[in-house]
């Protein structure tokens, strides 16, 4: 190994670890990481410049501007409510229609402040119809995650995976390329959730609720709070003309970066400046939306994953993993990238398994002679695949806050092992739920997936 790969490989493993160990906070391990292998010379400074400026961060960024704006109109509570009122003529499959509705918008919006706007509702719904809460919060995140794996916007995994892979020469993905792949998915999941997931949470549903509120577990951290995202719940007066603007700003950034005519950094970009021009949203509220933690947070792993590539050390484990898989081909070796992501995305956020694990995807498919694009929807598949535990997903976090889910309960939805030791050390600790809930808006988790 060449001293840039070693160099690469000790830095990767203490990131890895730090991220793991979950004291540091990540978006500064990734900082660290980043200032590590620019100081040794293992990336040069305009590879830096050019991974804080990459696409993915462009249109994460505008993505959340556009997304913070349709919140502030009120648009989000005024489609809720009419949700509700739907709920109450209908029934338990009103619930149901309420979370399918709730997938559809989580295609295309970031899933966070959707169900921190949805669960408290579809936990007061329930409530009043005598329905289990439990029975339908854990479905509702479940859903927001498997509908956003339908588009290349609907989770940051896939515009991470789809950066990535330019970096590494493959062409760029169409907004709706995966959704062939993602949206079968999420309609068997939905499917799966409908039918089974009353019967396999049979005894948590039947618990009565602790009578602890959040509030009497809060704690207290700088700027921010643990506790359950109802505390930080903000009716937002409907604005009929900003909210106008806003959807049709949002359609539009989608419409153009779906019809090719521009990449879905530039629409998003364009969208989220024409916002502030029109005066939709003010300059301080968009910085307020932009979220740098997250975004710092993917640049810095962004760095990483540039350095394992460029210093080969991508292709050194690429070429070990083919070896061991020479002789049962193609199909053996997408099945087990499948389940290493899985496996790595209960442990990490999306973020650093896609910047993580897509060289490697890349260089795999080309050593088998195959094209890479299976590979990279695997990866995205995967890399938003976090079911088992409130660890693996922020909203997780929120319906097990809201509905006093039991751990176990969250792993009969997908009944994997990999964190299952850590859950039962401390079951029902606050201090095993790493989330930031911003005061003035919505939940965020440090560690965070989207």
């Amino acid at each position: 190994m060449t001293i840039d790969q070693v160099l690469t490989l000790v830095v990767l493993v203490v990131v890895v670890a730090a991220l793991i160990w979950d004291k540091v906070r990540s978006d500064v391990v990734a900082l660290s990481g980043a200032a590590v292998l620019l100081i040794t010379g293992v990336v040069r400074p305009i590879e830096v410049q050019g991974a804080f400026a990459s696409p993915a961060i462009i249109a994460l960024a505008s993505l959340f501007v556009i997304a913070y704006a349709l919140e502030l109109s009120g648009l989000l509570d005024r489609a809720i409510e009419a949700a509700v009122k739907m709920c109450k003529r209908l029934g338990s499959i009103g619930i149901w229609l309420m979370l399918g509705a709730i997938g559809v918008v989580s295609c295309f919006l970031n899933s966070t402040p959707i169900v921190v706007l949805g669960a408290p509702v579809v936990r007061d719904v329930a409530t009043a119809l005598k329905l289990p809460p439990k029975r339908y919060l854990m479905p509702l995140s479940y859903i927001t995650v498997l509908t956003g794996c339908c588009t290349l916007i609907g989770t940051s995994t896939n515009l991470l995976v789809d950066d990535m892979a330019r970096v590494a020469g493959q062409p760029r993905f169409g907004m709706f390329e995966i959704t062939p792949v993602g949206l079968p998915m999420a309609l068997a999941g939905a499917i799966y959730l409908f039918l089974f997931s009353g019967k396999l949470m049979r005894g948590s549903i039947s618990d009565p609720a602790p009578v602890t509120a959040a509030r009497e577990i809060e704690i207290e951290v700088p700027g921010a709070q643990i506790g359950d995202s109802s505390l930080f719940e903000k009716h937002r007066p409907f604005q009929p003309v900003k909210a106008a603007i806003a959807f049709a700003v949002f359609v539009a950034a989608i419409a153009v970066a779906a019809a090719g005519i521009a990449p879905i950094a530039a629409s998003a970009f364009a969208g989220a400046v024409l916002l502030i021009l029109l005066r939709v949203i003010t300059a301080d509220e968009a910085y307020g939306g932009l979220r740098p933690q997250i975004l710092i947070l993917i640049a810095g792993m962004v760095v990483i994953g540039m350095a394992m590539e460029q210093s080969g050390l991508a292709a050194e484990a690429t070429g070990a993993l083919v070896g061991s898989m020479q002789e049962f081909g193609p199909l053996t070796a997408l099945i087990v990238l499948y389940g290493i992501t899985m496996v790595l995305t209960e442990l990490l956020s999306n973020a650093t398994v896609a910047v993580l694990v897509t060289p490697i995807a890349v260089a795999l498919a080309e050593s088998l002679g195959v094209s890479p694009r299976p590979f990279l929807v695997a990866v995205m598949m995967a890399g938003s695949a976090a079911f088992a535990t409130p660890f693996g997903y922020q909203t997780n976090v929120i319906v097990y806050q809201d509905g006093r889910l039991p751990l176990h309960g969250l792993r009969k939805g997908r009944p994997t092992p990999q964190s299952h030791h850590l859950c039962r050390r401390h079951p029902g600790d606050p201090d095993l739920l790493p989330v930031l809930i911003e005061a003035d808006r919505n939940v965020v988790k440090d560690r965070v997936h989207l």
